[in-house]
């Protein structure tokens, strides 16, 4: 039961983001938005330090080269999502022109596309806690691994808000906005899923996988999250969001992990 909640609990804060495009009858002031931003980075950049980057270490303290395990598996994360970047067609909220290899399809298919792409990482990184947990790796606890899929259900809130809202204000109708919204979540379960049932399979490289979902998800921060919040006006809002966020997770990770 607890690794089902696990799985799921991050879908939930998309589908309750996206039910806000019922219940606000304007789109997000530009202001929310940056703040919101924000707050989603300052997630992520904790999650991937205290959930992942940091047992993946002490797991590596006995190799020979303690830190080689960590490191690979970093940048192999980064080069991962860098891949997937690339390929995937998708397009951003702030953004006309879209990124990835050329394709017809239509710019709602991209936007959600673009969300869909980030939440892969977040469901890898919950994914492999609580396979971690599972086995009793590293000192993973389940309470370690229900810690970071809440805090992950935390900024995916304001995520859903951000995708279906916008859809919304564009033309679709609400229920297709709110559908969309979730959509772009529906990966993350999946790839939770699968990424439980391979670690199971390779438990001996738990380091270089924990490392590999915080390159991943340090991609989407630095590559996305960042320069959007930041550009343009309100960017010391979307900062006080990073804080805010970097500190939530830091006291949930240590709190209940």
């Amino acid at each position: 039961m607890e690794l089902f909640w696990g799985l799921i609990i991050p879908f939930i804060g998309t589908t309750l983001g996206a039910a806000m495009v019922f219940f606000m009858h304007k789109n997000m002031p530009p202001w929310v938005e940056k703040l919101l931003m924000g707050f989603a980075a300052g997630v992520m950049v904790a999650a991937s330090v205290w959930s992942l980057l940091i047992p993946s270490l002490e797991m590596s303290s006995g190799a020979k080269v303690p830190w080689l395990p960590a490191c690979a598996g970093f940048l192999a994360g980064m080069g991962f999502l860098l891949l997937l970047d690339s390929l995937l067609p998708h397009m951003h909220l702030d953004s006309s022109e879209p990124e990835g290899l050329k394709s017809g399809w239509k710019k709602t298919t991209m936007l959600v596309l673009a969300v869909t792409l980030h939440n892969i990482p977040e469901g890898m990184a919950v994914g492999i806690t609580l396979a971690g947990a599972l086995n009793g790796a590293g000192g993973l606890t389940m309470a370690g691994a229900l810690a970071l899929s809440l805090g992950i259900a935390i900024q995916n809130f304001p995520e859903g808000a951000i995708v279906a809202m916008p859809l919304e204000t564009a033309g679709r109708s609400k229920r297709k906005s709110f559908l969309l919204g979730t959509l772009s979540g529906a990966v993350e379960p999946v790839a939770g899923i699968i990424t439980v049932l391979l670690t199971s399979l390779v438990i001996s490289i738990m380091p270089q996988l924990l490392a590999f979902a915080a390159g991943a998800m340090i991609y989407v921060v630095v590559e996305e999250l960042i320069p959007e919040s930041q550009s343009g006006r309100h960017s010391n809002v979307a900062t006080i969001g990073v804080a805010i966020g970097f500190a939530l997770m830091m006291v949930l990770d240590v709190a209940l992990g």
